[in-house]
């Protein structure tokens, strides 16, 4: 049995995989536009380095942590927008029909952006120390960095399941899109929390549980091993990985009982 599963998990991992290969936005886009910003903002905001308390003389270094909960927002589009189209074409209800589990098919679809989520931070990090970025944390941070990557490519995927499941629409999945982003720019990204001088917005910051998440990748880029950050940004990662996963399965139970 547990065989049986593992080779249904792979496949609907594979499948998931080779349907993202072939459409060339869904691998382009969460590359390059990362990348793109990144760009923009390190010269953009390269002055912010010059105040007082700045932890790191390089902004380039400070930004390169953006990209990689911006791969996590993508593969909440990615995994949501093809178990969408899933359910829209039927292929769920057949599903339904066959000996193969309903979880391998949710499993197999986290798998599928897992995958992508390993290509992604690969391509943050060699880009990062391609441009002269030097990880504090030296090797074994990049390890790190991938696990923490892999722990928010489940969680945020398993978002983007849990509201396909819920709406069985891909216009209602990139619809919530926009949403996420606003939890983007309203956190640390852009400069750290105790150098904000608006109070509202250092407030908004400080309960934007997306602003730890940044700051967890930033301190094994530029601090090195900072124990409240790391511990702080692998809870909540946890934490929405725990909900996310809870919920998508229960809604995958309900819509195979629909169907």
């Amino acid at each position: 049995m547990t065989d049986a599963f593992a080779d249904q998990v792979g496949l609907l991992a594979r499948r998931s995989v080779v349907r993202t290969a072939r459409q060339p936005a869904n691998v382009v886009f969460p590359f390059v536009f990362p990348l793109l910003l990144l760009a923009v903002n390190s010269s953009g905001l390269k002055s912010a380095t010059s105040l007082p308390g700045f932890p790191t003389d390089s902004y380039l270094a400070f930004a390169l942590a953006v990209p990689f909960i911006q791969g996590a927002l993508f593969a909440t589009m990615n995994a949501g927008t093809d178990l969408a189209r899933d359910i829209q074409t039927g292929f769920l209800n057949r599903l339904a029909l066959t000996p193969m589990r309903g979880t391998a098919l949710l499993a197999g679809q986290l798998g599928g952006v897992m995958a992508m989520t390993v290509a992604q931070t690969a391509v943050w990090i060699g880009a990062g120390l391609l441009l002269g970025v030097d990880i504090a944390s030296g090797p074994l941070g990049i390890v790190v960095l991938f696990v923490f990557s892999l722990l928010l490519g489940l969680g945020f995927g398993a978002i983007g399941a849990f509201l396909a499941l819920r709406t069985g629409s891909g216009e209602a999945v990139q619809g919530m899109f926009p949403v996420f982003f606003v939890f983007l720019f309203i956190s640390s990204m852009a400069i750290p929390r105790n150098l904000i001088e608006i109070d509202w917005f250092r407030t908004a910051t400080t309960l934007n549980p997306v602003s730890y998440l940044i700051e967890a990748v930033r301190s094994l880029i530029i601090i090195g091993w900072d124990a409240e950050a790391l511990a702080l940004g692998f809870g909540i990662a946890t934490l929405i990985a725990a909900i996310a996963v809870s919920l998508s399965s229960l809604a995958l139970r309900t819509r195979l009982t629909r169907s």
